[in-house]
C-alpha cells in the first residue's frame, strides 16, 4: 500500500524532487526569457520572484503533502480534506488530479520526442535531413488534413509511455528514486560536457561565424530599462513559478511520504536551488550561445523573439552539431539525452499523484494505479498526437500547464494561511528543520506570496496585446477599451483576432474548431474527476 511507501535516502528524495521541477523549461524557455526581459537584469525580478513567491511556494506544498501524508492521504483531494473543516476543500484537490493527468498527457509526448531525436542523432538523420523538414513531417503537419495521425511519433509515444509505467510499478525506491539517482547526475554530466564544448568554439572551427561568447552575453548582459517594464515582472514571476513545477500536486505527493518530524525546511530550498543551479547556470550557457557561434547573434535573436527556443533546440542545433565532426551523433545524442532525463523525472512525478489517488482511495495494488495511469494517459495522449496540427497539444498546455497551476497555487496559499492556519502552518513548515526558517516568512507566505500569484494570474488573465501594459492603460482611460492579447486567457476564450468558424467553406474543421473541442473535453474531464472525488469522500462522512 502507498501509506507504507518511503523514500530510500535524504538525497534520493531531494534529487526527485529536483528532477520534478528540471523540465525542458530550464533548457529551452529560460534563455530566451532572459535574453528577451533585460538579459542579466533579469535575474533582479527573477530572483526576487524565487525569494517571495518560489521558496514560499515550495514551503507550503511541502508542509501541506507531510500533513496530509500523516492522515494517510498522499493525493491533493485527501491532502485538502484534512486541511480543515470546510466540504469544499477536497474539491480544491481535484486540480492535483487534473493538472498531472492533463500535462503528462502532452508532457510524455514532448518527452520521445527527445527520446525520438537521441535514435536519429546516432544513426546520423540530421546530417542527411534538416530538422526543419524532419520535424513537421513527423508530427503530421504537412499532411492536407488536420486529423492525420504520425505514424512514427506515435510508435515512439507508445513506447515513452511504457518506460514511464514500468518505472512507475517499480515503487517509490526502486522506481523513481532510482530513475532520479541515474537521470539526474546524467543530466548535469551531458550538459557540462555540451557547455564546455559549445564555449570554447572559436573563429577557427568549421562553420564558427560568431564567438559564442557574444550569445552568452546576450543572454546576461544587463539592460537596465528592461526593469521598468511590467513585462519583465510578470515574466520572471512566470518563470519562477512553472520552472519549480508549483500548483501541481506532484510536490505534495512526494512530500506525504517523508516522515512527521523530517526535515522539509531544507530538503525544499535544496530541491529550489538546484533547479536554479540547472537553469541560470547551465540553461544559460548552453543554447543560445551555441546557436549564436553558427547562426550568429541576430538569427538567434529573430528565433527567441517569441519568448522561447523551442525552434532553436529542436529545428537548428541538431544541424548545428553536423559542424563537430565525428562528434555530431554523440553531441546530438547528449543534447536530447538531457532533454530526455529532464523530461521523464518530470513526468514520473506527474504519475505519482495520480497512482496515489487510486492506491488510497479505491485500495489498489502499485501495479494497477500505474495501468490505469497509463491507460488514461493513452486516451489523452493519443488525442495530443492526432490533434497536433489542430492545436489540441497547445490547448492542453496553455489551460493545464499555465492556467491550471496559477488558479490552484493561488488557492492553496490561501487555504494553508487562512483556513488550515498560518500558526499551525508555520508549526508544520519548522518542525525537524536542520536550517533556522527566518520568521519573515510567515508574514510572506501569508500576504505576499497570494498578491505575487494574483498579480501573475491577472497579467495572463488581460494580458494586453503585445505586452504592451502602459499603452493599454492609457488606450483605457481614453476610452478605446482594453487591447487584449490573443493568446490572453480572456483573449482565448473569445478566439480575439481569429475566425471563430468550425468549418471552412469547402466544409472542413478548422483550428478552431479543435481548440473549442479540446477545451471542452479539459472542463469535461475536471467535472468528471470532481464528481469522482465526491462519491469517493461520501463514504468518509465528517471523519478526517
Amino acid at each position: 500500500m502507498s501509506a507504507k511507501e518511503q523514500w530510500a535516502t535524504r538525497v534520493g528524495l531531494v534529487l526527485a524532487m529536483a528532477g520534478n521541477a528540471v523540465g525542458l523549461g530550464n533548457f529551452l524557455r529560460f534563455p530566451a526569457q532572459a535574453a528577451q526581459n533585460g538579459g542579466g537584469a533579469f535575474l533582479i525580478p527573477y530572483l526576487i520572484s524565487f525569494a517571495l513567491m518560489g521558496i514560499p511556494l515550495l514551503w507550503v506544498e511541502w508542509a501541506i503533502g507531510r500533513h496530509g501524508g500523516i492522515h494517510g492521504h498522499h493525493s491533493t483531494p485527501g491532502m485538502f480534506y484534512v486541511m480543515g473543516d470546510k466540504s469544499w476543500l477536497k474539491y480544491v484537490g481535484v486540480f492535483g488530479i487534473f493538472t498531472n493527468l492533463t500535462i503528462a498527457a502532452y508532457y510524455c509526448y514532448i518527452e520521445s520526442w527527445t527520446l525520438s531525436y537521441v535514435f536519429h542523432s546516432l544513426i546520423g538523420t540530421f546530417a542527411q535531413t534538416e530538422p526543419k523538414v524532419f520535424f513537421p513531417n513527423y508530427l503530421g503537419e504537412t499532411a492536407d488534413s488536420l486529423f492525420t495521425f504520425p505514424l512514427e511519433a506515435g510508435c515512439w509515444f507508445l513506447m515513452t509511455l511504457a518506460l514511464n509505467i514500468w518505472i512507475l510499478s517499480k515503487g517509490l525506491a526502486k522506481g523513481i528514486e532510482m530513475a532520479a539517482k541515474i537521470g539526474m547526475p546524467l543530466l548535469f554530466l551531458f550538459a557540462t560536457i555540451l557547455v564546455i564544448r559549445g564555449l570554447t568554439l572559436d573563429a577557427g572551427d568549421p562553420g564558427v561565424v560568431q564567438s559564442p561568447l557574444v550569445g552568452l552575453n546576450f543572454v546576461w548582459n544587463p539592460n537596465l530599462s528592461g526593469l521598468a517594464q511590467p513585462t519583465t515582472w510578470l515574466a520572471a514571476a512566470g518563470q519562477i513559478f512553472f520552472t519549480l513545477s508549483l500548483g501541481m500536486g506532484a510536490i505534495h505527493c512526494y512530500a506525504s511520504y517523508v516522515s512527521r518530524k523530517s526535515d522539509i525546511a531544507l530538503n525544499a530550498a535544496s530541491a529550489g536551488w538546484m533547479n536554479e543551479f540547472v537553469e541560470v547556470v547551465l540553461g544559460g550557457s548552453l543554447l543560445i550561445p551555441i546557436a549564436t557561434a553558427y547562426m550568429g547573434l541576430a538569427a538567434v535573436q529573430s528565433a527567441t523573439a517569441g519568448g522561447g527556443g523551442f525552434s532553436l533546440g529542436f529545428l537548428s542545433l541538431p544541424t548545428l552539431f553536423n559542424n563537430w565532426g565525428w562528434f555530431a551523433p554523440i553531441a546530438g545524442a547528449l543534447w536530447f539525452g538531457l532533454l530526455f532525463f529532464a523530461g521523464i523525472t518530470s513526468s514520473l512525478a506527474m504519475g505519482q499523484p495520480i497512482m496515489a489517488y487510486f492506491q488510497d482511495e479505491h485500495k489498489m495494488s502499485r501495479r494497477n494505479s500505474a495501468w490505469v495511469f497509463g491507460s488514461s494517459i493513452l486516451i489523452l495522449g493519443l488525442f495530443c498526437v492526432w490533434l497536433y496540427p489542430g492545436g489540441a497539444f497547445d490547448e492542453f498546455d496553455f489551460w493545464s500547464g499555465t492556467f491550471a497551476l496559477v488558479v490552484f497555487a493561488l488557492l492553496e496559499v490561501f487555504i494553508f494561511s487562512f483556513i488550515f492556519g498560518i500558526d499551525k502552518g508555520w508549526r508544520e513548515i519548522t518542525r525537524g528543520a536542520d536550517i533556522y526558517v527566518p520568521r519573515v516568512f510567515r508574514f510572506i507566505i501569508k500576504y505576499i506570496t497570494p498578491v505575487f500569484i494574483l498579480v501573475v494570474f491577472i497579467g495572463a488573465l488581460i494580458q494586453p496585446s503585445d505586452g504592451k501594459w502602459v499603452q493599454a492603460f492609457h488606450s483605457l482611460f481614453a476610452g478605446e477599451g482594453w487591447p487584449l492579447a490573443a493568446n490572453s486567457v480572456i483573449g482565448k476564450l473569445f478566439h480575439v483576432g481569429v475566425d471563430s468558424a468550425w468549418f471552412t467553406p469547402e466544409g472542413r474543421g478548422t483550428k478552431v474548431m479543435v481548440q473549442d473541442l479540446t477545451r471542452l473535453l479539459l472542463f469535461a474531464l475536471f467535472c468528471g474527476i470532481a464528481v469522482m472525488v465526491y462519491f469517493d469522500f461520501r463514504k468518509k462522512g465528517g471523519s478526517r
